[in-house]
């Protein structure tokens, strides 16, 4: 296995590994006082959310120390994750864990809305080294990214505020990883079209 491979494949792995601890920690959430019903339903996610937010963090560093390099979008997203995630467990509310997700995709999209309205994609920046497009090619990217991360917004709106919670948990930790894999896998022809580097 090549070293891109690799580091691919150790990226990928770390960026997983919170959203599995988060969905284990809520389905496994050790009930001890017998809470029911909308007791319980807070205190499983406050839980979660108290276990993901270090492990989100421990993943990060990981992933900086093994690759020695970690992209800006990573960055903004851990501090918007420790950010909602002190604001549900001290007000014992999940609505802003709920909302983190929406919010992070609308802001990402704003910013890159805001860099093609000045002529620029500021995708490049946001992903650091992980690709090598040209030009032209991260200015598509960037749309379609744009109207992506809006997609996402909305679905994520739809289903914590007309699924159960349950539901929502499951689309966190499945549903928008597979959905992110399907876009980028349907943006190959765009990589093999204006990707720099064509050999690799």
């Amino acid at each position: 296995m090549e070293k891109k491979e690799e580091n691919s494949l150790t990226k990928s792995i770390l960026e997983f590994v919170p959203l599995i601890t988060f969905f284990l920690a809520y389905y496994y959430f050790p009930n001890s006082n017998n809470l029911t019903g909308e007791d319980l339903s807070v205190e499983k996610i406050i839980f979660a959310t108290k276990v993901f937010v270090p492990i989100l963090l421990i993943a990060s560093l990981l992933n900086y120390l093994i690759l020695g390099t970690i992209s800006k979008m990573s960055v903004i997203t851990a501090v918007l994750v420790i950010f909602f995630g002190a604001l549900t467990i001290w007000f014992k509310d999940p609505t802003f864990i709920k909302m983190k997700p929406t919010i992070i995709y609308l802001s990402f999209a704003a910013v890159l809305i805001i860099g093609l309205m000045r002529k620029r994609s500021l995708l490049q920046s946001l992903m650091g080294s992980t690709l090598a497009l040209e030009e032209e090619g991260w200015m598509l990217l960037t749309k379609r990214i744009i109207i992506f991360f809006i997609s996402l917004a909305f679905l994520n709106e739809l289903v914590w505020r007309y699924f159960g919670q349950d539901q929502w948990v499951n689309f966190k930790t499945f549903g928008m990883p597979i959905l992110s894999l399907l876009f980028f896998a349907f943006q190959y022809k765009l990589f093999q079209k204006y990707i720099i580097d064509k050999e690799n």
